[in-house]
């Protein structure tokens, strides 16, 4: 089975030391990417650990198709104990940083510790340096990849790195990299804030050499020469086909149309697009580099989970709006996300919808964590109460785009999945609106069949996080190229998934979570027995442990 290749470095921040370990046995087992994050998370972190103590550890690591040349794998992987779920948590970044971080030789990247100072981590593949930076503490996301550029001559794309909201902890906080591509969900920017690095750089000429099929490359040029809609407005392409199927959460989910759809649907993207945007190696180039002159604003975006969660569940109807605040949570480093909810939630409980203004000004308290954005820095799960408004979460983390309450089976994931109410976890309204081919689609209501294809879809996306692959290849991957591109049956390599999902269930078991935790903020008819269907398959309990 092809995996990725090269030792675990260990980066001791208390002591600025370094170990670097052998870790070939756990490669073999999990292939790269997530899967082997998840192994090292579990092996080396306490299951009491708190999320921004000392004893968290946050894992960095790419996959064996990060050394290919194919579209679909300009991503890499963060794993760490979520400081907004309290589970164990992996976030999935696209951008131009996974091969300089193959280049440093490392399969693997984990920081321990807490640092006395602010500082940067410079890893090579000749060692590592720690500089103290006391003089970027606050820095925007820019102002901290302009510094590294101008006094490292590193680029963007050779960054991880924290903004404000980062430094001062609010459970939401990403790693941006590349500026604008972001390890958004579940507040990994925490993690990193609070063990005091500001970014950390990666750079170097060890890139292993792992031989990828030549299959690789077919897959490259349908990817080039497909006229498909996400290369001209992304994710948020399906915002219309939300709308019309009554999916399209609105005004902090109390509705699920909103009749301003066309100011912030896919067309509206489109037409503030001024340039292709990709990720490393992608012919697909999807991104949504935007601007508009007249207001001065310049973001990559927002996709469609952004524009549902700063447009239609904010009431906002301006795409310029959405990209404003999109430009905003980027600079501040925040997952766009959990903010544009979170900020949904406050004006549901204010009756301020719509308010562009107010809208701003809170994203910025949350970043700095000033007068109200301290309590919503929290997170919707912790402030729902005192804003007396609903709690729409799952084990901590808010709901994505695709309407659960309309697509029974997504609202199925979103209940079980181990990170929360994350679209990703198994993409499973690619088949219920659907956007797959017809053969492989499901009628949006109901659960005949779904909890069988919903341990499907978790263990492929959970092999795709490893490989690492992108999700949004699904048009182009099959059970047959899976197979020539990873040297191994289709069968064994959706196992692998399944012992990735079935670790980070265990993982979260040790910390309290059981069936409880697996609910959903609404009513289904037939999701309980859906729910215990999912465990039989699984061969789990049904209180939603993994068994001794």
């Amino acid at each position: 089975m092809l995996h990725t290749t090269g030792p675990l470095l260990s980066i001791d921040l208390d002591a600025q030391t370094t170990e670097v370990e052998e870790i070939d046995d756990v490669l073999a087992a999990f292939i790269g990417g997530r899967g082997v994050a998840t192994r090292l998370i579990s092996d080396r972190v306490p299951f009491d650990a708190d999320p921004l103590g000392p004893e968290n550890r946050l894992v960095f690591t790419t996959g064996p198709m990060q050394v290919s040349n194919m579209s679909f794998t300009g991503r890499m992987n963060a794993t760490a104990v979520s400081p907004l779920t309290d589970g164990l948590l992996s976030s999935n970044a696209g951008g131009f940083m996974s091969r300089n971080f193959a280049d440093t030789g490392y399969s693997a990247i984990e920081f321990a510790g807490v640092s006395d100072d602010l500082i940067i981590v410079h890893v090579t593949d000749e060692g590592v340096e720690f500089e103290v930076v006391p003089d970027l503490e606050g820095a925007t996301v820019s102002e901290t990849c302009t510094y590294i550029n101008d006094e490292h001559g590193l680029s963007a794309e050779h960054v991880a790195c924290i903004g404000p909201a980062g430094e001062n902890l609010v459970r939401f906080a990403s790693i941006m990299t590349t500026e604008e591509r972001a390890f958004g969900r579940g507040g990994l920017g925490a993690v990193l804030g609070s063990k005091n690095v500001k970014a950390v750089t990666f750079t170097g000429d060890s890139r292993p050499d792992i031989e990828i099929p030549a299959s690789q490359m077919e897959i490259h040029r349908e990817a080039a020469t497909d006229n498909h809609i996400m290369k001209r407005q992304g994710t948020v392409a399906v915002m219309d086909l939300a709308n019309e199927v009554n999916g399209l959460p609105s005004y902090y989910f109390s509705e699920q149309s909103f009749e301003g759809v066309e100011g912030i649907n896919g067309d509206s993207v489109e037409a503030k697009k001024y340039k292709k945007g990709t990720c490393s190696a992608c012919a697909f180039a999807c991104k949504l580099p935007t601007r508009d002159e007249e207001r001065g604003v310049e973001t990559e975006g927002p996709e469609f989970e952004v524009a549902m969660a700063f447009g239609s569940n904010s009431g906002v109807d301006d795409i310029v709006d959405v990209m404003k605040s999109n430009e905003l949570c980027d600079e501040l480093g925040l997952d766009a996300i959990s903010a544009g909810n979170t900020v949904a939630a406050y004006l549901a409980a204010e009756d301020e919808f719509g308010n562009r203004d107010l809208i701003w000004d809170v994203v910025e308290q949350i970043a700095y964590r000033e007068g109200v954005g301290d309590d919503l820095a929290e997170g919707i799960d912790r402030v729902a109460a005192d804003l007396d408004v609903e709690n729409w979460t799952v084990k901590g983390l808010d709901f994505a785009a695709h309407e659960g309450r309309v697509l029974h089976g997504q609202g199925l994931s979103y209940a079980v999945a181990n990170r929360g109410a994350d679209h990703m976890y198994a993409t499973f309204y690619s088949v219920e609106y659907p956007l797959v081919d017809k053969d492989e689609a499901m009628p949006p209501d109901g659960f005949d069949g779904k909890p069988e294809r919903l341990v499907e879809r978790e263990n492929l996306m959970a092999l795709n996080d490893a490989g690492v692959v992108c999700k949004f290849s699904r048009d182009y991957m099959n059970p047959e190229r899976y197979e020539m591109l990873f040297d191994a049956e289709f069968e064994a390599l959706l196992a692998v998934g399944g012992r990735i999902v079935e670790l980070e269930r265990h993982f979260n078991n040790q910390r309290g979570f059981d069936r409880d935790d697996d609910r959903l903020p609404y009513d289904l008819d037939g999701f309980e027995d859906a729910l215990d269907a999912y465990y039989d398959v699984r061969g789990w309990n049904h209180d939603g442990t993994i068994p001794d």
